[in-house]
């Protein structure tokens, strides 16, 4: 299978084309300010580099950070209904009880409370009330919104409540975008309530966006498939991600660690991806990104879909490098996807980390002449802070004294060139587009999270009905049935619930179905 995978980051884009699980050729390009001329280019540039015809390529993996941007800078977001069904229960907490104020308005700030629900083993909480229901649909009508998210308490136990509410507002308002709760979040109301909100509210812009990123592809010549990937390392189709563009938040460091792990052979290990602006730090566990165990924050809101446990630091190949009274300070600003033109080594005037580590001799880029002037004193006060701050993180990513080697990736790897933390080091080759490879090699998933109760069924029976369900969630997604195997299982009794109730999250990973 041929396949070309391409990361859209802040600074740039990355493109590889691999045949099975060789590397034919990796560019780099500056990543746009439209954003789709930037991955017209770099699949120019990447078939040419690859000597491969557009005819010759069977699928299009794209990781791409618009969706994580549009939240964060508050733009490009729809006005969104929020429904809960679970009345007379958690009435206390309405929706976007915890978003930031300025991130509410933006949605519209609109949401209902309505009866429906259930329990933790799948008994109803109140039934659903139709005649409520299509009130709520009239008002939301009235408004003039056309998205909506409906979220049930114990949804991932029994979605029934959240598919007949959907079908009654489908009849009500059609033609809107409904997300349901139970398609996309976990065991937790708010945090899953939140995620189906935020993915709502996307849905406009994921039309918009996944219709350009089709239209690039087709202006190339490439009739394969088109697949995006997510955050938990894997594919989803273009007409999936289309309806679930939260899931891919953090997809970029997760390619990236996907990627790290392909290129070094290494399955265990601590990753640091280093790009023009930011640093991600996570660790890898079988070859796969540590699952963050908490709710992870999106914008200023908590929600609980499945995210890598990585964080990040505004270090990059980008980086401003200031002088100040207290030593030299590296970080967070950064020339971005600017950098070919305000570095100092591509002529400009702003000093960044790349133009420190040309002063040092350590890498041959741009013009050394235009730096020449940097003196010893500022070039091992930057290094050394450097140093520091990619140590802190690496620390920071450590859950146990093991000496984990650390692998760095990125194109702004180039300001490593010695053991962070005394630990191995491992720069592997292609090492600079390795978010590209991680997305050209992902593979697809099926998920599954609920609450049994074992005094019923038994856990063998609760561990085996999960994981066939999540063998058939990926199938759905894409999988070739004969290539999946579970990659984690997890069961927490829950004490404070009765019938011996335990909490069961398994996850199915298999290799891409290509027809």
């Amino acid at each position: 299978m041929i396949r070309i995978g391409i990361d859209v980051g802040g600074t740039n884009t990355d493109a590889v084309v691999m045949d099975g699980a060789r590397v034919l050729a990796g560019v780099k390009s500056a990543t746009t300010s439209d954003v789709m001329s930037g991955v017209v280019n770099a699949l120019a540039d990447v078939l040419k580099a690859s000597g491969k015809a557009a005819a010759e390529i069977d699928v299009v993996m794209i990781g791409t950070t618009h969706f994580t941007n549009a939240v964060v800078q508050r733009r490009d977001l729809a006005k969104t209904a929020a429904v809960r069904l679970g009345l007379p229960a958690t009435a206390s907490l309405p929706p976007m009880v915890d978003w930031p104020e300025d991130l509410r308005e933006a949605i519209g700030n609109l949401s209902y409370l309505a009866h429906g629900g259930n329990e933790f083993d799948g008994r109803k909480i109140s039934p659903l009330d139709e005649a409520e229901l299509l009130e709520i649909a009239q008002d939301i009508k009235a408004k003039g919104v056309n998205t909506i998210a409906i979220t049930s308490v114990f949804s991932p136990v029994s979605d029934e409540c959240e598919k007949q509410a959907a079908a009654i507002f489908e009849k009500a308002i059609p033609g809107a975008h409904i997300t349901l709760s139970s398609e996309i979040g976990r065991i937790g109301l708010l945090e899953r309530e939140n995620a189906a909100i935020m993915n709502a509210c996307l849905r406009d812009l994921s039309r918009e966006v996944i219709e350009a990123f089709r239209n690039a592809i087709a202006s190339a010549g490439i009739k394969g498939k088109f697949f995006l990937t997510q955050n938990d390392g894997t594919l989803m189709e273009a007409a999936f991600a289309e309806k679930f563009p939260v899931l891919t938040f953090a997809s970029g460091p997760t390619n990236s660690m996907r990627g790290a792990a392909f290129l070094s052979g290494v399955k265990d290990a601590i990753v640091v991806d280093i790009g023009g602006t930011t640093s991600d730090v996570g660790s890898l566990q079988k070859g796969f990104p540590r699952q963050a165990t908490v709710a992870v924050e999106v914008g200023g809101v908590r929600t609980n879909f499945r995210m890598p446990d990585v964080f990040s630091i505004g270090l990059g190949g980008g980086s401003h490098v200031v002088e100040t009274d207290k030593g030299v300070k590296v970080g967070p600003t950064s020339v971005g996807y600017r950098i070919i033109t305000e570095a100092l080594i591509f002529g400009g005037e702003t000093l960044t980390t790349s133009d420190v580590v040309v002063a040092a001799g350590k890498y041959d880029l741009g013009d050394s002449s235009k730096v020449a002037h940097l003196s010893p004193a500022l070039i091992a006060a930057t290094e050394a802070r450097i140093a520091d701050m990619l140590e802190d993180c690496v620390e920071r990513s450590r859950l146990s004294p093991d000496p984990l080697p650390v692998i760095v990736v990125g194109g702004g790897s180039i300001l490593v060139d010695k053991p962070i933390a005394g630990l191995e080091l491992i720069k592997p080759d292609h090492f600079a587009v390795a978010n590209a490879v991680g997305a050209a090699i992902a593979q697809v998933s099926g998920e599954v999270d609920r609450v049994y109760a074992l005094a019923e069924i038994g856990r063998d029976a609760a561990l085996a009905d999960a994981k066939a369900q999540a063998i058939e969630a990926a199938v759905s997604a894409g999988a070739a049935r004969d290539s999946i195997e579970i990659v984690d299982v997890e069961d927490v009794p829950l004490a404070y619930l009765p019938g011996n109730a335990t909490r069961v999250r398994v996850k199915a990973v298999g290799e891409l179905h290509v027809v």
